[in-house]
């Protein structure tokens, strides 16, 4: 469907384990075609995070399996976004193997510290959420964007529906993400000119690890069982059910590939109808 992705690189950051987001972005691009760089922490330390990262092992072994499934280069790089030296060492190990980028996907997230209420969450846990999910997006588009430059391309970030409607004692993470919506907008318009379109999806429920923590988490809040919690939040979305990665990466495999090539400067909702905005 989407020709133009065959022969392109892709880094997908948080793309280190199966069950996420991520590794659903990468996989998508792989099956049209595209080289993929598997970046995600991997051996480096993983912090406090709720939801773990994927291993360094496993990394490796998505990367291996990629390449054989669809026939492209895939390469699993260490990467730690809150670090400017792991961005340039990231940088520097791509550009042995790959001499442009066409395709950044920010997809890598955590959240530190909640359960709590802005009055109350420890401020070493709001900036590290703060961290992770909006000043590691400007990292690496800084370190990756001379990479694309000369021939453009499409940055897609990950942002969340929490980045437009305020989830549950987890702030952090939702100003962070509603940053990550600011600038997608303000990128847009700073490299349309260099042919580089900026975009940016707002997942609602997904099912992912960070899905089944809020869905426990919410439980005790609420004291009911993970399921009548998840039941009771299917009421909410009009389509009636937690959605998949692969419905994700649908959508990022769109934003990446010529056919929206009039299309820069969004946050795009996947939420079922959950969210619908004018």
């Amino acid at each position: 469907m989407y020709s133009d992705l065959k022969g392109k690189t892709a880094i997908v950051t948080g793309a280190g384990k199966r069950t996420g987001i991520g590794f659903a972005i990468a996989e998508k691009l792989a099956a049209y075609g595209a080289n993929v760089i598997i970046a995600d922490l991997g051996d480096l330390p993983c912090g406090n995070a709720q939801v773990k990262t994927g291993t360094g092992d496993e990394m490796r072994s998505i990367a291996e399996e990629l390449s054989e499934r669809f026939g492209v280069q895939s390469l699993a790089v260490n990467v730690d976004v809150t670090s400017n030296d792991s961005i340039r060492g990231m940088v520097q190990e791509i550009g042995a193997v790959f001499e442009r980028i066409g395709i950044l996907c920010n997809n890598a997230g955590a959240s530190f510290g909640v359960p709590n209420a802005v009055h109350t969450y420890d401020e070493a846990a709001w900036m590290k959420t703060i961290d992770v999910n909006l000043h590691g997006v400007f990292r690496v588009c800084r370190a990756v964007i001379p990479l694309m430059q000369a021939q453009g391309g499409a940055i897609i970030n990950t942002a969340s529906r929490a980045g437009k409607v305020p989830p549950l004692f987890n702030g952090a993470y939702a100003v962070a993400k509603a940053g990550v919506i600011m600038m997608t907008k303000v990128m847009a318009k700073e490299l349309a000119g260099n042919n580089i379109r900026v975009n940016a999806i707002c997942p609602g429920q997904i099912r992912t690890d960070l899905e089944t923590w809020r869905f426990g988490l919410e439980a005790q809040f609420y004291n009911c069982t993970v399921e009548d919690r998840e039941r009771e939040m299917c009421t909410t979305i009009p389509i009636g059910r937690i959605g998949s990665p692969q419905e994700v990466a649908a959508l990022v495999a769109f934003l990446a590939s010529r056919e929206s090539s009039y299309i820069t400067g969004q946050a795009i909702n996947v939420t079922g109808g959950q969210l619908m905005e004018l």
